[in-house]
């Protein structure tokens, strides 16, 4: 009952913590005063005519034109039930084209003013059933854990999209916020998945410090690489909204390496929490000095594939970047000079950093922790 009320409590404290946080960030949060589009979400009900929007275009396109009219029946918002005519138009200037719309299409309708086109297929309707699908297995296999898991998710999500991303909008410092969240994010999830134990506050301290390493390397690393913030097109961006206080770009490289490298630090040192409770349970006496050393092992074993984690997902996830970047440089050293390829190493590599002071950091607490209850 003891333990179920801590649960409740937990959940309870960590959403209000949310709604303020929401609150606080949103006030003076900065918008666009310009209207902006209506988009609608409708079903394509019949082709009405089909296309090439001009022959004289053909020899120089390098993938076929096209122009489809389309009637759609809107099905959200006010204009909902709504049949409405829209235009569906690729010019072929790119070698990749969107399916042509057919009958019974899920789509996204745009409106400029003159009329209304094709904005792109529904696809959220498809996210929403393979997320329920996730859950559902992570119920299934992970039971009464799966639901703390994704529970935990979905306050992790919360806390990134509905204050920290607003907090930046209306101008609060990204480097108090970025801490704030990662903490409020190691906080939660380890009381939630692991409860109110020695188990969770050694894993939240060795995560928080791994953390904190992380982020002391990146500001000295911001300052021995002069860096500038301006990776890409986004960043470029950012740098001329309208602000009161303008957006510090390399506090949001900041930002992405702390809470990009967040989870896997979260996951190294709840790993050894885990294990060295468990040897401690089953090994009866046990040294602290022993204890230690295993919690060393269990990190090396574990630090091997996470280092790999971290650098591969930033990889992945500039790979059309780096490709493209290659294409059209002839040399490496200037290729990795490049501020883009040279923010995502130092993220894979603060990271790692993080990574490697979480490990022992974390063993030792839990064997500072762990061994008070039979001395």
């Amino acid at each position: 009952m003891k333990n179920r009320t801590s649960y409740l409590l937990t959940v309870f404290v960590s959403v209000l913590l949310l709604v303020i946080g929401h609150i606080i960030a949103i006030q003076d949060m900065f918008y666009f005063e310009d209207a902006v589009p209506e988009i609608a979400k409708a079903a394509v009900q019949r082709i009405v005519e089909q296309g090439m929007p001009g022959d004289n275009l053909e020899e120089f396109l390098p993938t076929q034109s096209f122009e489809t009219i389309f009637e759609a029946k809107v099905t959200n918002g006010m204009r909902k039930g709504d049949i409405i005519r829209a235009a569906q138009s690729n010019t072929g200037l790119l070698r990749v084209a969107p399916k042509e719309v057919e009958e019974g299409d899920k789509v996204l309708l745009i409106n400029f003013g003159d009329g209304w086109y094709f904005n792109g297929y529904l696809r959220t309707n498809k996210l929403i059933v393979f997320g329920i699908l996730f859950a559902l297995c992570v119920l299934l296999f992970g039971g009464k854990k799966g639901f703390n898991t994704i529970l935990s998710l979905g306050l992790t999500c919360t806390a990134v999209f509905a204050v920290f991303i607003p907090s930046i909008l209306s101008g609060k410092n990204i480097y108090i916020m970025a801490a704030l969240v990662c903490s409020y994010t190691t906080i939660v999830t380890l009381l939630i998945v692991l409860g109110y134990n020695k188990k969770s506050l050694a894993a939240a301290i060795g995560c928080i410090s791994g953390i904190v390493v992380a982020g002391i390397i990146t500001i000295i690393m911001d300052r021995v690489l002069l860096l500038t913030g301006i990776v890409d097109e986004h960043s470029r961006y950012l740098a001329t909204l309208p602000l009161e206080t303008p957006i510090d770009l390399k506090a949001i490289i900041f930002a992405g390496i702390t809470i990009g490298a967040m989870g896997a630090i979260m996951d190294v040192a709840m790993s050894i929490a885990s294990s060295l409770w468990e040897v401690n349970e089953k090994a009866g006496t046990i040294k602290f000095e022993t204890l230690f050393r295993s919690g060393l092992t269990i990190g090396r074993d574990i630090m091997g594939s996470m280092a790999n984690t971290l650098i591969l997902a930033y990889i992945g996830s500039s790979l059309s970047v780096v490709i493209l970047l290659s294409v059209y440089s002839n040399s490496f050293l200037d290729l990795f000079n490049m501020e883009m390829i040279v923010v995502e190493i130092l993220k894979a590599l603060t990271g790692s950093f993080g990574i490697l002071s979480a490990m022992p950091l974390t063993a030792f607490f839990c064997a500072t922790f762990y061994l008070k209850k039979s001395t």
